[in-house]
């Protein structure tokens, strides 16, 4: 591992000061006293005045500890592929969706982020080793294959080093990860999510401005361009069996809770088929994504198989959208990435 490399890993390890995600207490000088105390002692505030102001304070306390929203510069859209369980072939899928959405329009550029700090997949499946460069403005350049610009931790450590970090470790990382590369000029950022509902989940969601319908339709039609948010969607991801089901709903139930739009869900691994005798089978269920989409009034934006070639090809680095292009299982992962375009706004112009 590079030296530049280790000094930028040894920095996202470092906890964040009055700008970060920690939340420290407000100092107080010897001998002075609570301004509610003061007030208590005095009797010249009011309870309601008393209240109002340690409201303020904790509000103010509790802001340090939010990520501040801006867009990633060069960004256009940004596509969240989560779920709430891990195993189920989401980082796969992530691979492959990004590369799904440059194939089906060679004019777009897609950049591929991992998100996941503790077990980075993206170096492996997309076949990329070696440290990012850094620009003159102290800036990661993303490590690129396939067309595809990729930033991971997995760049940054040895391949079989773990992680060891605190939460908020993790997530001073994911902000360098998201604002301290030159990600370019991106129509679409697709970020690999690691599994959960936790820190890298939120804060990504609140670091990122999200734009909703309203928004996007009223900054189309007074043409305005100066815009100070990103269009972004969430895709769950899951296979068809009910414990996988439960963590899905978790997941997307949080994004609604944080106002990233949910575009639909993918279910993995949807069916098996012999190839010998071509027979289907369920391994994992038949219909248990596209029931959890109707009970949250979602879209099913499309079922990928269970075959060998998929693992097979991420394995070797070789997604089966690249790999394999008129194979069922490409196919799916391009159906599902025009399905994902034409739920995101079209961005102005």
């Amino acid at each position: 591992m590079g030296a530049l490399a280790w000094r930028w890993a040894l920095r996202a390890a470092r906890l964040p000061g009055r700008g970060g995600v920690a939340v420290t207490a407000p100092r107080r000088s010897p001998g002075c006293r609570p301004a509610a105390s003061a007030a208590m002692s005095s009797g010249s505030s009011s309870s309601g005045t008393r209240d109002e102001a340690l409201r303020d304070k904790r509000t103010q306390i509790l802001s340090r500890g939010l990520p501040k929203q801006k867009p990633i510069e060069g960004v256009k859209q940004v596509l969240i592929l989560a779920s709430g369980k891990g195993g189920v072939g989401k980082s796969t899928a992530a691979v492959n969706i990004a590369l799904a959405l440059a194939a089906n329009d060679s004019t777009k550029e897609v950049g591929l982020l991992d998100a996941d700090i503790y077990g980075p997949s993206i170096p492996k499946m997309m076949n990329l080793k070696g440290n990012p460069e850094l620009t003159p403005k102290n800036l990661m350049r993303p490590l690129k294959n396939y067309g595809i610009a990729c930033m991971s931790m997995g760049f940054l450590i040895e391949e079989t080093a773990p992680v060891v970090w605190r939460g908020l470790m993790v997530m001073s990382a994911v902000e360098k990860l998201l604002r301290q590369v030159d990600w370019g000029q991106l129509d679409y950022l697709v970020i690999d999510m690691p599994p959960g509902t936790g820190d890298v989940q939120l804060s990504v969601s609140q670091n990122i401005p999200i734009a909703d319908a309203m928004v996007v339709e009223t900054i189309r039609k007074t043409h305005l361009s100066n815009r100070k948010w990103i269009e972004t969607g969430a895709v769950i991801i899951s296979t068809p069996q009910d414990i996988a089901l439960l963590d899905a709903r978790k997941g997307a139930e949080m994004f609604r809770k944080v106002h990233v739009p949910v575009l639909g869900l993918v279910q993995n691994m949807s069916v098996f088929q012999c190839p010998k005798c071509k027979h289907e089978t369920h391994i994992f269920g038949a219909d248990g994504v596209r029931d959890l989409a109707k009970s949250l009034r979602l879209d099913i934006l499309g079922d990928i198989p269970l075959h060998v070639n998929v693992r097979e090809t991420c394995d070797s680095g070789q997604p089966v959208v690249i790999s394999q292009p008129q194979s069922d299982a490409a196919k799916a992962y391009l159906r599902i990435a025009m399905e994902i375009v034409r739920r995101l706004p079209v961005p102005p112009a």
